[in-house]
Order: C-alpha cells, then structure tokens, then sequence
C-alpha cells in the first residue's frame, strides 16, 4: 500500500479533476484487498489538509482550487486573517473582510477559497467551509436582566458575538462574575450563539482567577480522568526502601560527596512515589548506569526531572558524554487512558503561579522523575566527542540510573563562575565533572558557532511572586553557564537521535524549521540598509550563517534587541512533521525532540520508535501504519504547542499590566521595540514591559509611517522615531480589560504642557485689559 505522501504524488499526476473515492481507486489501480486502507488515507489527507473533500464527496487538490486550509483569527473590529497550515500555499495570512466570514469564530479551522491577490503579495479570500469547531466553551462575565435572561460577555475580543443564556441556565452566576459557557448554539447569519453556564469562575480580581481563565479560555484540560489517575496509581504500588532521603541534594549526603553523611529519615506518604524505586523486574534486561555518576540540574522550582547527565574524559583525550531521558514509554503504553490524554494534551502548560501537566503527579513528579537517590529508567544517548566537538561513536540504550544529585542551576553556576567554596567543598567530588561539562560546552557551542546556527539571546521576563500570587517585581530571566551548557547536551542528543532515526529510515517526527520565506527576507533586508546593515545574500539564497554574522555585527548596539525581534519573526516558527526538512536556526540536517517525554508528546513518539528499532520490533506493518498516523500526530501536537504558547504569552501579559496598574504617571526609560502607523511600541528596561506610545499622543508634529525604515518622521520638525531608539516614557493609562499598557514621550509631553502653560498665561494676561474695557466705556462726546 502507498503511503500518504506516494498517493498524493499520484492524484496529482493522474487525476486531473475533482474525483469521488470510487472514481480514485479506479484511476490510480488500488487493488481491492487495499481499498479500506486507501479510504482511511483520504480521510487522514482530508483532515491535513492536502486534499478538500467537495460537493459530491469529491475530492480535490486543495492548490489546484485555490483553496486554503487554516485556523481563522478574527479582529474585535470585525474582519480575520486565516493562518494556512502550508505558508507556501498563499505566501502567507489571508484576509477575511467580515461579510466573508460566513458563521465561522475565532480559532475554528477553515477552508478558504482565494479571490484577490494584490500587487503588494497580500491575499484575500472567502471562508467556504468550516472543518472543525476551535471550541466549544468560552470564557466571559456574566450578565443578567430583571427577567433572568442572561448573556455572557467573551472575554476573548476576538469573538464577535454575546452568547445568549437561557433563564435557569445560568448555574447561580451573579452578574460580573467570570463563567465558563459551553455552546449550545453556533452563530448563524439571523442569530447569535447560545450556551449554558457550565462553570462560576468567581471575580476577575481574586487570586489565581486570572490562570484559571486562561486554561479555560484555551481549553487547557487541567484535570485527569479518573482511568488514568488510576492507571498512574496502580504503577506506583512497589514498596519504599527506607534508607533513602526524599529531595534536592539527598543522594549527595548518601554518597559523602561532601554532606553530612547517609541519613535514614522515612518521606511521608505523599511523598512515596517520589522515592519509589523501579521495580526488579523493570530493570532487567538494560544496561546499568548505577554505577556512573549522574547529576540533573533544573531550576530552583522545578518539580519533573526528565533528564540526568554523566560524563567522563576517556583515555584518548574525547569526551564520553550520557544523556539519560525519563523513559516515560516503558510506562504509558500506546491506546491506553494515560496516553489518549497525553496526545490530547500533547505538552505541559507552564504558568507563573501553577503548572499544567501532560501526565498525572505520579509520574510527572515521580515514577518518571529522575528523583536522587531512587532507581529510575531511562533512554540514555552516550556519545563520545572528540575535542572538535564531532560525535566519533554513540551508542542508545535501555538503561537504569541512580542520580546522585538534584542540582539546581544556580548552584552550578556558583561553582563554576564563583567557586562558591562552601558548594565546592558539599559537591567536591562532583565538581571535576561539572568543570569538564564546562569544557564539553564551549567545544560544542565553538562548534555549532562554526556550522552558522542562530543563537537568539532573548531577553526574557520573569515574574516574582508574592504570596497572594501577585507580582511583587519583574526581572530578567537569567542564563548562566549552567543553563547553557546543558542546553547544549541536549541538543546534541537530540540531533544525534535524528540522524541515527534517519539513517535507519524509520519513521518518526522530525522538529524542522523551514527556510525563512524570501519575501520577509527581502523586506528585512530593506530595513537592515537604512541602519546601516546587510544579510550579505539574496533572499532567495539566504543561509543561518548570514543570520549569526548579523547578529555579531549587532552586539552591544542600541538596535540589537529589537533587530534580533525582527529577526525572529523573519524565519518560520519551528513545528513538528513526519518528514525531515532540516531545522534551519539550528543550522541542523536532523533534529528532533528527544529529551522530555515527561513534558511533550512528540519526545514520547520518538521514544517509542527508538525501543522497537533497537528490538527490531518495528516490521513493515508497524512502520506503514506509522507513516499513515504521523502526520496527523505532528500537526496535532504543533497545534498544542502553539495553544500552550499562546495562553502562557497571554497570562504573562495580563500579569505584567496589572503590576503597572498603580503605576500611572510614573516615569521610565525604554527601548523602541517597534514601530507603526498608529505609534511606537516601548520596553521598560527596568520591569521588560511593553507599551504602547499612540501617536496621538505625539501632538508635537504631524507623524508619518515610513514602513521600509520601520520609523515614524516629523513633517515639520524632521525629528525620527526609530528601532532601538532610547525614550524617557510616563505611564498615562493601564487598560486591564484590554491588556494594554499606553505610554507617552515625556519630551514631546513636557514640551506641549509648557505651550499649553504659554498660552493660559497669555489668556490670563489680556483677560484683565478686556475686563477693564468693560467696566470703563468710552465716553460719548
């Protein structure tokens, strides 16, 4: 039987119309024993969106339709662009006028037929079918009329329409609370849509709210179901060694690396499947790490540790490197409850206050922890690296290891940057290994450096909370050595998993990061020349290396941080597939997700794929069937992260205006960190929150939009606004409901109040002359 790919190739081939399955099977000779096969890859096709089933039940070339599939983002002013899924198929977001949205709402997933293409590459269209529901509840307040009728406000503004509630509907909402609405009714052309509370949420101001909402509005499951909690459960019965002590720097103690010697205090139950052993009969048959030191290092807060890592310096001078990854797949079997949640899932949701796992606490937590002190399993990657920073051998196991230490990196980045004495003197038998992980990082950062891969140093926000969970500062998210180094470790595992899953020509999910769409970069390129700067290379032609020469050339510059924005939203956003493109900003041929099974599913997916190629468990069936569900498993899961993103993005924002509310007419510096046709956008250096200065505001000259040199310019006084610029802003509004923060220029804002000031005090000044006039009339003579 032909796989997806093979039977597109072949309708586009030989069929040259729209056909029904009959008229396909009959056209591309299916033999009769493969015909159901056949039928469930035209529905997988269908769903991807390679092929538009029609009027009919035809089915036809999306492209050869002008047809477009995507998920349709609407606009509080009434109009959407849709996000096709392919960006090549439309060369990027299509626009949909608001007569042109039939009864579709935000974030449902759409077919779009195309009708314009303008001069300047944009597109328009109209949606001609909607494909699948973006979600069936919504978030919003609650209101209600003396009669008990009631309607529900969307919280989100990109849905257009109050949802309509029933008398008795309402499960006891009082008006101005948040609820959570399920659908009972989708807009049509002649009436808006209908639900039914299905949940009071409570008051927008109380603790914690704010991220319930946001779970609810991105339909974020945040509870497991009873089958898998108790599937969960039934792994963690083994018996607890005692002996062992629970937490952080535990197993330390336990093997005199420099503490205060082995302790025997017992872990309270709750905490039992923490320390929990893997069982006897789970360890056998794999390789034993045990005897190897391995450490993890993770933040402070982390409570999930799916990676732990040895290394030794071999006789030859190489490095003899393991990553060893939480074997998440050894206990969540394929089709089982803990899995059909996990893939509905597809990743945890990391929020400030409050985490969102992909597996229940028992194994998130513990079972597949790689906790210290306790027997975990493992997929371990150990590969030997010469001082070039070039893999020599590797080998991928079944393995088994006992951590020594739950390290945190803070503590590593103590010993290595300031030989903390105190530190080196608890780890000092652990510290020549972190001091050759150092090594072993800027080898392979020297490396990836030489290859031309991006590094986008981001500076990222991170919320300090109080203990009623609000925010008490906002400061920069730290990478120290630590971070970076095992940053590095894992994506060298990572790329060695794909190369080696490649190789073997095994099916699996690749993460690729496609070349950047030449139009961007042309346009990028124009910009990059009125500051000075250039990409060096035809957009066409454009390579990682051109991006990291740029980047150099930046450092330290005023521009750097927002040019390097720009940057990002210049290439495409990394995703998963079923077919290996390479990973551009890694300047990779293969990479794939392979060192948080814990966390994301895809890793889960390689995992899985990994054992039965090492068992040579993966047949011919196995691997077509395979081929045939991946495809769907990568966009599914490319549409949970993108979900997760999203709300994680929206929550953080929402919290950073809230801590400005009380922070009006406050003043800061900042950067420009873009810049349009209706103002300047503005980041605080001090708390990494952006604004906006509208160009109302700027009422000291008339301001136009230069698009090629991302500025605004002063008609009159010549004066420019541009990327990177420093500015001195005062904080004028803070817009909760909206989420936006507005700034304004404090020179163009001293400079209109002290005109302002001149012109009351010449009013004052010929008030008195007109009044005198008054009460002394001309005489008459």
């Amino acid at each position: 039987m032909h796989t997806r790919e093979q039977i597109l190739n072949l309708i586009r081939e030989k069929v040259h119309h729209p056909a029904s399955a009959r008229e396909l099977t009959q056209i591309l000779r299916v033999p009769r024993e493969d015909r159901v096969s056949f039928k469930r890859q035209l529905k997988h096709l269908v769903s991807g969106g390679d092929l538009i089933q029609i009027r009919g039940n035809r089915y036809g070339l999306a492209d050869k339709m002008d047809l477009v599939v995507g998920r349709l983002q609407t606009h509080p002013n009434g109009f959407g662009f849709v996000v096709p899924e392919r960006t090549a198929e439309a060369g990027g977001d299509v626009f949909i006028a608001s007569t042109n949205l039939k009864d579709a709402v935000h974030g449902d997933r759409v077919v779009v037929r195309i009708e314009h293409r303008r001069d300047d590459a944009r597109v328009e269209g109209r949606i001609v079918k909607i494909l699948e529901r973006g979600n069936a509840t919504l978030v919003g307040r609650y209101e209600a009329d003396q009669q008990g009728f009631g309607f529900v406000v969307p919280f989100d503004r990109r849905v257009l329409h109050d949802v309509q509630i029933p008398r008795g509907e309402h499960r006891g909402a009082k008006g101005g609370e948040m609820v959570t609405v399920e659908l009972t009714r989708w807009p049509s052309p002649t009436r808006g849509p209908a639900g039914r509370v299905i949940e009071v949420l409570g008051n927008l101001t109380t603790p914690g709210v704010d991220t319930t909402i946001m779970i609810r509005k991105y339909g974020i499951p945040d509870q497991h179901g009873d089958e898998a909690v108790e599937e969960a459960r039934r792994m963690t019965g083994a018996v607890v060694r005692p002996g062992f002590p629970p937490s952080h720097e535990a197993s330390a103690d336990r093997r005199s690396l420099g503490g205060a010697g082995s302790r025997t205090t017992k872990t309270p139950s709750a905490d039992a499947a923490r320390q929990m052993h893997a069982r006897p009969q789970d360890t056998a048959g794999r390789t034993d790490f045990r005897g190897w030191p391995t450490v993890t290092i993770d933040g402070e807060h982390a409570r999930d540790f799916d990676d732990a890592i040895s290394l030794e310096r071999l006789p030859n001078g190489n490095y003899w490197l393991g990553v060893h990854i939480a074997d998440v797949s050894h206990y969540v079997g394929e089709d089982s409850a803990l899995d059909s949640e996990a893939y509905e899932r597809s990743t945890s949701v990391y929020f400030p206050d409050r985490a969102v796992h992909m597996f229940p606490e028992e194994l998130s937590t513990g079972l597949c922890s790689l906790n210290p002190g306790v027997d975990r399993l493992t997929q371990s990657a150990i590969m030997e690296v010469n001082r070039h920073g070039e893999i020599v051998r590797y080998e991928l196991h079944d393995g088994v290891i006992n951590c020594d230490a739950r390290m945190t990196y803070t503590a590593v980045n103590a010993i290595l940057t300031d030989r903390d004495p105190e530190l080196m003197r608890r780890y000092y038998r652990l510290v020549p290994m972190f001091e050759r992980m150092r090594e072993l990082y800027e080898i392979l950062n020297e490396r990836r450096h030489r290859r031309g891969a991006v590094d986008l140093d981001l500076q990222e926000p991170e919320l300090v909370m109080d203990e009623g969970g609000e925010v008490e500062a906002i400061i920069a998210l730290e990478r120290n050595v630590a971070h970076r180094l095992i940053e590095e470790f894992m994506l060298l595992a990572n790329e060695t998993v794909a190369t080696h899953l490649e190789e073997a020509g095994a099916p699996s999910l690749y993460r690729i990061h496609e070349q950047p769409d030449p139009l961007k970069v042309e346009r990028f390129e124009e910009f990059l020349t009125t500051l000075g700067y250039s990409l060096g290379a035809p957009p066409h032609a454009v390579q990682p290396r051109h991006f990291q020469r740029l980047l150099e050339k930046l450092q330290e510059r005023p521009e750097e941080k927002p040019v390097a924005a720009l940057l990002l939203r210049t290439m495409q956003k990394a995703r998963y597939a079923a077919e290996n493109v390479g990973h551009f900003g890694l300047a990779a041929a293969s990479y794939t997700h392979f060192t948080s099974p814990i966390r994301r599913y895809p890793d889960l997916v390689v995992h899985r794929v990994l054992r039965e190629l090492r068992r040579d468990e993966l047949t011919t069936e196995r691997a077509e069937e395979l081929r045939e569900d991946l495809p769907e498993v990568a966009r599914h899961t490319s549409d949970r992260e993108r979900r997760a993103n999203d709300a994680e993005r929206e929550l953080l924002q929402w919290k950073k205006v809230r801590f400005m509310a009380d922070k009006v007419g406050d003043e800061f510096e900042g950067y420009v960190t873009g810049v349009n046709a209706f103002g300047l956008f503005v980041q605080l250096i001090e708390h990494l929150v952006e604004g906006l200065v509208h160009v109302s505001t700027m009422a000291d000259d008339y301001y136009r939009f230069l698009e090629a040199t991302h500025s605004l310019r002063g008609e009159n006084t010549k004066k420019v606004y541009r990327l990177g610029d420093r500015v001195k802003v005062q904080v004028l509004r803070v817009d909760q409901e909206r989420k936006q923060i507005d700034f304004g220029l404090v020179q163009i804002l001293e400079q209109v109040r002290r005109e302002e000031q001149r012109r009351q005090s010449r009013r004052s000044h010929v008030r008195p002359k007109r009044e005198q006039r008054g009460r002394h009339p001309r005489r008459r003579h």
